[in-house]
């Protein structure tokens, strides 16, 4: 399967010049399978959801639908949305056919007072594609590995997921964190781990370095985006070599039970 990360810098608060600017990189792409876009990507980290926030299935949904229809290919990012008189950071993955699965932020950014202005989500969700399972998170669940542990079944030696992708606007300064828990993840995981982050400054003044990473399960960055660059970047997720790892390495079959409250 074929990655594309898209690395920018968001315009804040501007849903229609980030789908703008968005476009014109999807445009850059060729010979994908998955484009991934980083967190509230039509308007920065913004505790301004009443000001924001889109109905749900609505613009940039129905622009996402253009999108993938257009590249053939799955889109992923998140989107500040009005549900029902309450506001959540949620992910949609849109599939070329227009087929959307959705994601509701579980662990909301208290010191970033999000806890305050969205509501969390509860339940993940794993999207199957170009026949790799894919489960798609956002931004602070990175820091919370119990939400994102990969469950294999021992009965039928399968895993949950084969992908894990977290999306975010996470700060330069605490960008040494952000690559270590990716590698964590993936390792601890056994899967492929996409961290896609937007560079530039915010409208809070916060600075961002992207560092975008794609990991390859036994923890090695196989990605080339660098730091405070713009990027569009497509790498190749290995089925076959996930597989065999995960054959030669069976740690599933030592894994402990588990249950989330």
């Amino acid at each position: 399967m074929n990655v594309s990360i898209i690395q920018t810098t968001l315009f804040w608060e501007n849903p229609e010049q980030n789908r703008t600017h968005f476009e014109k990189l999807i445009n850059q792409v060729t010979e994908t399978d998955l484009i991934v876009l980083p967190e509230m990507f039509t308007t920065g980290f913004s505790m301004q959801p009443e000001t924001v926030a889109e109905e749900n299935l609505t613009t940039t949904y129905n622009w996402l639908k253009t999108q993938a229809a257009k590249k053939n290919c799955s889109v992923v990012g998140s989107v500040a949305i009005k549900e029902k008189e309450s506001y959540y950071n949620r992910i949609h993955f849109v599939k070329s056919n227009g087929e959307t699965s959705f994601y509701d932020k579980r662990h909301l950014f208290r010191m970033g007072k999000e806890d305050k202005y969205y509501k969390a989500g509860n339940e993940k969700i794993i999207v199957t594609s170009s026949n790799f399972k894919i489960c798609p998170l956002i931004c602070y669940d990175l820091r919370f590995p119990i939400w994102s542990r990969n469950r294999f079944n021992k009965e039928t030696k399968t895993w949950d997921y084969d992908v894990l992708i977290y999306v975010a606007n996470w700060p330069e300064v605490r960008s040494y964190p952000w690559k270590q828990l990716l590698i964590a993840r993936a390792i601890e995981n056994q899967c492929y781990v996409i961290g896609v982050n937007r560079i530039g400054e915010d409208g809070n003044g916060i600075k961002h370095s992207g560092d975008s990473l794609v990991i390859n399960p036994k923890g090695e960055i196989i990605s080339k985006t660098k730091p405070n660059k713009e990027s569009v970047e497509t790498v190749f997720l290995d089925k076959n070599y996930l597989e065999e790892f995960r054959s030669i390495f069976p740690v599933g079959l030592d894994a402990d039970e588990f249950e989330i409250l």
